[in-house]
């Protein structure tokens, strides 16, 4: 979710078929100029993404993961995130928008990614530039919020879909804290990180409702954004969609708690416990936090997209998939890689020394395989143009297939409940 963590190497971690069936990301189109008649309501359809890492496309490069050869995994290459108009380079650095992010669902459905990977709420102006939900402009660039703005004047734009708060949380030092307890402390003696006052804070009663509070503010941000571009309620939807689960419940994982392999081979570095707890506590946290924001903010067009258990059984270090040197597979185009390998990348700490191609703020995310399954999810909520809300899980569980679109067929299933909860709220005060 964020790009700022710290290893014990002064490393950081980033978070937290056929051949026509090969699942190749559908490349970010270049941005031509719009048509000048196109703007609310006019002209083809737009669906433009905000927020963090988890939706701007982090770790869409890599298409499971190897140990022993990184191009056995490489569906992208290096220009896996270069999304200026030249496709020379990044228009944010490290924004890490990549070309296999959900946005481009395709279909005659235009995509605009204006997420960015380390983004807060609220605009980073420091050095390390990281665009908020929110209206600033400077000379360092302008908030995401300011960017829809801008683009849905001249764009029509019809969806607009929101991934925020995780970083609000400092989910970032939550993880590193994980990480650093399991590798210093034995397993018969286990330090874990869940009991951390530092870790504790992230979750109070009180951090919880001003993250719930900071994000309904960037969600009303987008509204006002769209009313300022000259649209209607009725001429868009927000759908807020919320994290997944990256890792499984302790019982799950493929490696023993014994020994450094659950880091120096799978790339997850937590104890059984804290990793029941992440589950169990965490997620819920944050993910109750987006969907009472979205419920806070009181707009009458908000749909929701939950992601909770869009990975279940395809997660970091879960059983049931593997290595590419686990499964006997040769490389990511082999038929069945897409089932058989995991849609999380590795927590990385040393493998990103020198002229490594890997980035640490890639870890934790979704990978290739996860990029292309919340796409599949994105489209089934698009619904052809008539938005709804929904809970996504892998289809066909075990057996994992892809459309003929190359992506992951993903089961979309109603959230009735929530639907009325949003239809019938009112915002909170704030």
């Amino acid at each position: 979710m964020t790009t700022h963590l710290r290893t014990l190497a002064h490393l950081t971690l980033g978070l937290l078929t056929t051949a026509a069936l090969v699942a190749t990301a559908t490349p970010a189109p270049a941005l031509a100029p719009p048509l000048a008649a196109d703007g609310p309501g006019v002209g083809a359809p737009w669906v433009v993404t905000l927020g963090d890492s988890y939706i701007s496309g982090e770790a869409g490069r890599w298409a499971g993961a190897s140990n022993r050869d990184y191009r056995r995994a490489d569906a992208l290459g290096a220009s896996a995130y270069h999304d200026n108009p030249g496709g020379t380079g990044e228009l944010i650095p490290r924004c890490h928008r990549a070309s296999s992010a959900e946005a481009y669902i395709g279909g005659g459905v235009n995509g605009l990614n204006l997420a960015c990977s380390g983004a807060k709420t609220a605009t980073s102006a420091g050095s390390n530039f990281k665009p908020g939900i929110d209206f600033w402009s400077g000379s360092a660039g302008k908030g995401q919020a300011l960017m829809l703005q801008e683009a849905a004047a001249t764009r029509n734009v019809r969806m607009v879909v929101v991934s925020i708060g995780g970083n609000d949380f400092g989910f970032a030092s939550v993880v590193q804290t994980c990480v650093v307890n399991f590798l210093t402390s034995p397993s018969w003696w286990k330090n874990y990180c869940h009991d951390d006052s530092s870790v504790a804070a992230a979750f109070t009663p009180a951090n919880v409702a001003a993250v719930r509070a900071r994000v309904a503010q960037a969600l009303g941000n987008v509204a006002t954004a769209m009313s300022n571009a000259g649209y209607r309620a009725d001429q868009w939807t927000l759908v807020v969609q919320t994290y997944p689960s990256p890792v499984p419940n302790g019982s799950g994982f493929r490696y023993s708690e014994s020994g450094y392999t659950r880091q120096s081979t799978g790339g997850c570095g937590l104890w059984n416990r804290d990793a029941d707890w992440a589950n169990a506590t965490v997620l819920p946290t944050i993910n109750g936090a987006l969907l009472g924001a979205a419920s806070d903010v009181g707009l009458p067009n908000v749909r929701t997209l939950d992601m909770t258990h869009a990975f279940d059984g395809k997660r970091l270090c879960e059983q049931g998939v593997g290595l590419y040197e686990e499964v006997g597979l040769a490389d990511w185009r082999t038929p069945g890689a897409v089932d058989r390998t995991e849609w999380v990348n590795q927590i990385r700490t040393v493998s990103t020394i020198g002229d490594s191609p890997y980035y640490v703020q890639e870890s934790l995310h979704p990978s290739y395989w996860g990029q292309l399954a919340m796409r599949n999810c994105l489209r089934q909520v698009w619904n052809s143009g008539a938005p709804r809300s929904g809970s996504c899980t892998v289809g066909d569980l075990g057996t994992a297939r892809l459309t003929p679109t190359g992506e992951p067929a993903m089961h979309l299933t109603p959230c009735p409940s929530l639907t009325r909860r949003l239809q019938t709220s009112s915002p909170q005060p704030r």
